[in-house]
Formats: C-alpha cells, structure tokens, sequence
C-alpha cells in the first residue's frame, strides 16, 4: 500500500517538474537593468554637478602647470 502512494506521489512530482532553463539569463537580465539604472544615476549627478569638468580640470592642471 505505501508503494502505491510513493510511486503516486512521483509521479505527480514528475508531472510537474520545474524547468529552470530561462532562469539564468532573466537573472543577468535583471542585474544588467539595475547596473544601467546605476550608471544612469552617477551620469546625472555628474553631469548636474560638474563633477566631470572639474575632474578634468583638475587633472590638466597638475600634467601642465
């Protein structure tokens, strides 16, 4: 009788198996989206806060006095 149930129970376990194929490549998806929205973020403080152009400036002004 506990057969019974045990090859039951596989059976629909088998039935409705999980396919994890796609998984992967929604998670780099995902991590790729944030790091975008990341990048996107540090441009426009940047960009807002002419941290760049002094960045540069800076850095011509100690190669050529």
């Amino acid at each position: 009788m506990s057969n019974m149930f045990l090859l039951i129970w596989l059976k629909y376990q088998l039935r409705f198996d999980r396919d994890e194929r796609g998984q992967t490549t929604s998670e780099y998806a995902l991590v790729m989206l944030a790091a975008a929205a990341v990048a996107g973020l540090v441009l426009a403080w940047a960009t807002k806060s002419h941290a760049v152009t002094r960045l540069f400036d800076g850095v011509i002004d100690k190669v050529i006095p």
